[in-house]
């Protein structure tokens, strides 16, 4: 049992921590450069193990830090001179660092505990296998200690910046205007996220580290306007995402890691089809209802220009909107009943009478 709640606080405490400057990647559309980190600090780890010959040195996560800090440099560095883009300059930086990590490890320590699928899947299960001790006494699991540290970290860091950060994220020029030194604080925040990937890159792998950072951002992006919210909806999706994903996982004996990720992307999924007013379901009855809103509105000028005119009978008559208004006799019909059931017209045998609320409708139509 008390394996089961490390693993969960594990999983909970990386999905928050992950989750806080995922909401800044999402809003300042850089979630690509949080997949870009989580693989470049590969060759860091590498090169960091040649020097230590241990996989649990610390040296080897301020290696990796150092790594994503220069993969943010780098891909600047390459947009700065305008001749690509920034996805192109991310395109382009992290799977030559990846590569160069991979080339390492399948040269120089095929006989070492240091494997390509751990590196990209990781393994929940086996966090709570390496112990924290201080004076004899176990404190807990070392991933739970470093990702406790960074999600302090990370909780300090937005709210004594939040003004700052806020600003950046949305105005550039005017956070640059008023002296708040937009660039000090972007590598401040990528150095946030790299400190958070290479955290909790030896628990839950590099793959997942994408997930957490991004998956919980949209879908807390989906539904709030409020930047404060948003961190808050934020941290609590992903956590709940990771211990829905943790106990299906052990529920079916499948990965940890990979059943967390499906259900981020299943959880957002559900939110972008039905949040209300702007999940896809919400947006497609929205344009649908506007659709026969709009074609309301035609029917209704059309009876008001005509009324009282010698042919207002004819032009009133419902078996010939087709002919005047142009549209099919099944459209047409359609649209008679919504404007029925909206007490816009009255119907009087085969002929349409404009009611009050109808000649409001075409008034204001008019005047707009």
């Amino acid at each position: 049992m008390q394996v089961h709640i490390e693993i969960l606080l594990i999983a909970i405490i990386t999905a928050s921590a992950c989750a806080l400057p995922g909401v800044f990647l999402v809003l300042r559309r850089m979630t690509l450069m949080s997949d870009a980190i989580s693989h470049a600090i590969l060759p860091g780890i590498v090169i960091a193990f040649f020097f230590t010959h241990s996989v649990s040195s610390p040296i080897l996560i301020l290696a990796a830090a150092g790594t994503g800090i220069l993969t943010v440099v780098l891909v600047e560095l390459l947009q700065k001179t305008e001749l690509i883009k920034e996805d192109a300059a991310i395109g382009l930086t992290f799977p030559a660092l990846f590569s160069i990590g991979v080339i390492l490890i399948s040269r120089y320590t095929r006989n070492v505990h240091l494997d390509i699928d751990a590196v990209l899947l990781g393994e929940l299960a086996y966090a709570p296998l390496s112990r924290l001790t201080v004076l004899g006494f176990d404190i807990g699991p070392v991933a739970l200690m470093v990702m406790t540290v960074i999600l302090i970290l990370n909780l300090a860091f937005i709210v004594m910046f939040y003004k700052e950060l806020k600003l950046v994220t949305f105005d550039v020029g005017l956070a640059a205007t008023l002296g708040f030194a937009p660039t000090l604080i972007h590598y401040g925040l990528m150095t946030l996220v790299s400190i958070t990937t290479v955290g909790a890159f030896d628990a839950v792998g590099s793959i997942l580290v994408v997930a957490l950072i991004a998956g919980p951002a949209a879908t807390a992006y989906l539904m709030t306007n409020s930047l404060a919210q948003m961190l808050f909806l934020s941290a609590g999706v992903g956590s709940v995402n990771a211990v829905i994903g943790y106990l299906l996982a052990y529920r079916f004996d499948v990965s940890i890691a990979g059943t967390i990720a499906t259900v981020t992307f299943l959880v957002f999924g559900i939110v972008f089809l039905l949040i209300p007013n702007r999940g896809l379901l919400s947006i497609a009855r929205r344009h649908l209802r506007q659709k026969w809103e709009f074609a309301q509105t035609m029917l209704v000028i059309h009876l008001l220009n005509h009324e009282g005119l010698p042919e207002a009978l004819d032009e009133s008559e419902i078996s010939h909107l087709y002919e005047h208004l142009q549209w099919e006799p099944t459209f047409a019909s359609k649209v008679v009943r919504y404007a029925l059931n909206n007490r816009c017209v009255s119907q009087n045998d085969s002929q349409l009478i404009l009611t009050d609320r109808g000649r409001t409708i075409a008034e204001q139509a008019l005047i707009q």
